[in-house]
């Protein structure tokens, strides 16, 4: 076999190992695809029955074989567990959770971004060491506080509003928001700042027109934390309201367990209704929510 031979045979093998390795890639892809939608379909399947159940006559919800289809399917049921005045989840209890949501999201987004800018642009003594113990304060549970925190707020005769809830969001009290932004901030071109220190812009002006346009993604993922976190929070509210016109969604649905038992039809109703702001939230924002991610976890 000559060298021109030789050469064609080479180029033949190579090609077919190339066609056999776009094979096998192309099954293994697949077969991660398989696993990723086997993984999803499995988490679904609660949120699946929990809807299905909230359509259910009570002596369907725990049928066995289980009734996926509900028959006859009852939109009372919504109705029933969101309007009653033992449960008055409209118009109160909706309304009380989005005014606290949105108070503490702005609150949050305004205080824990300045500190932000702060320690990612400013150059100040002991600026590493404060933003250390800022980051110790994630290792804090909120059972620590819980109990001087009641006390000073019940001083300032605070209990039964919204105010416990509320105040502590506009003083910058949440350590791994102030991180997020710490850490987008610093990949921020400094060459941005200087020109807008040229341009006559005080720090405050940088803030304001440089920082906060390029920070929606960082913003984004703020938004969406913050607002499940407040939507579904449980112990605040509990501990601070408790007048039926103050309370939360969470804290109502907690009371559909009472002594006489508990209407399942109903609590998966109120549920299913509860779960579904966050998760409109969640999927408008999807894509800056995952941006603001992994922009925020490159550079330390």
């Amino acid at each position: 076999m000559d060298r021109r031979q030789s050469g064609v045979l080479t180029r033949r093998l190579g090609a077919g190992q190339h066609r056999t390795w776009t094979v096998v890639r192309y099954f293994a892809r697949l077969l991660l695809y398989l696993v990723i939608a086997s993984g999803a379909l499995i988490v679904l399947i609660p949120f699946v029955w929990m809807v299905s159940a909230s359509l259910k006559e009570l002596d369907q919800v725990f049928a066995y074989p289980p009734v996926w289809i509900p028959n006859p399917i009852r939109w009372e049921n919504y109705r029933e567990a969101l309007m009653t005045p033992l449960h008055p989840f409209i118009p109160y209890y909706f309304a009380n959770t989005l005014y606290v949501t949105l108070g503490c999201l702005v609150g949050e987004v305004l205080s824990c971004s300045l500190v932000g800018f702060g320690f990612a642009r400013l150059r100040f003594p002991g600026r590493r060491l404060l933003f250390m113990i800022v980051l110790a304060t994630m290792a804090v549970p909120f059972y620590v506080v819980m109990i001087p925190q009641f006390i000073l707020f019940r001083q300032l005769g605070w209990v039964n509003s919204f105010y416990p809830l509320l105040v502590p969001s506009y003083f910058a009290t949440n350590g791994f928001f102030i991180f997020l932004f710490r850490q987008f901030f610093a990949r921020i071109s400094p060459d941005l700042f200087d020109a807008a220190r040229i341009d006559g812009s005080s720090t405050w002006g940088i803030y304001r027109r440089v920082v906060l346009p390029l920070s929606v993604p960082v913003i984004a993922t703020v938004c969406i934390l913050s607002f499940t976190a407040h939507w579904n929070d449980f112990l605040g509210p509990l501990l601070y309201l408790s007048r039926t016109r103050l309370r939360t969604v969470s804290v109502g649905l907690a009371l559909f367990i009472g002594l006489q038992g508990v209407q399942w039809n109903h609590l998966m109703a109120a549920s299913t209704a509860v779960m579904l702001p966050c998760v409109l939230v969640f999927f408008a924002f999807q894509s800056l929510f995952i941006q603001g991610i992994v922009i925020t976890g490159v550079k330390g």
